[in-house]
């Protein structure tokens, strides 16, 4: 009489070995978010940093502006627990712990502005909030219908304190040639080299935040 069951216990074995793996990979990366997350003590306003999976347009991000940055947000705290503010599909908020794992490797820095803002968070959550669902603007473009990552950064400080995060760099100033294909096929064949941008990398160059997390030796 033949049975089945070794092969079938088998079959079992290894789709067990498989979750097994995959769990496992999804447990190290739950581990170094939460140990990234003793080490970094957020606040109310931290700008974060991070670099997205590949893709043509996390790449070309990244190598039109010469940095490893391709994505940013705004950390606020509401309902005892830290949230980002990012503007991504849409602007929307995400759990910190879910917006680190979500960077290559896990890893992210974390930015705090050096200025002595008044007292409460409520002006920045308004002015994030005011944002809340807007399309992400797949051109970068200036305008707020549509806003991109920094540009939400940027535009929440402003509307909130009155401060200017970073400088706008016109497209043709930054590493655009290897990237002049994709720039071409979102632009209808049109390389805007005169419109202005403002840049993840571009926020941490300016003399009014400094980075509080990884600390520097």
């Amino acid at each position: 009489m033949i049975t089945l069951l070794p092969k079938s216990r088998a079959a079992w074995l290894r789709c067990g070995a498989i979750i097994a793996v995959l769990a496992g990979a999804l447990i190290y990366r739950n581990i170094l978010s939460l140990w990234q997350l003793t080490e970094y003590r957020p606040k109310d306003g931290d700008i974060v940093f991070q670099s997205l999976p590949h893709m043509d347009l996390v790449d070309a991000i990244e190598g039109i502006s010469n940095s490893p940055w391709s994505h940013c947000g705004v950390v606020v705290y509401e309902q005892h627990r830290w949230l980002v503010v990012e503007a991504i599909s849409k602007v929307r908020k995400t759990p910190l712990s879910l917006w680190i794992m979500r960077g290559r490797k896990g890893h992210f820095e974390a930015y705090r502005t050096t200025l002595a803002l008044p007292s409460g968070d409520e002006p920045l959550h308004a002015a994030l909030n005011h944002y809340l669902g807007r399309p992400y603007d797949l051109h970068y473009a200036p305008g707020d219908d549509e806003i991109y990552c920094s540009e939400l950064v940027y535009d929440a400080y402003r509307d909130a304190y009155g401060v200017k995060l970073g400088e706008w760099q016109a497209l043709g100033d930054l590493n655009w040639k290897p990237y002049e294909g994709l720039i071409r096929s979102m632009e209808q064949g049109v390389v805007p080299l005169e419109r202005p941008i403002i840049t993840p990398v571009g926020l941490t160059r300016s003399p009014l935040v400094k980075r509080v997390y990884p600390r520097k030796m």
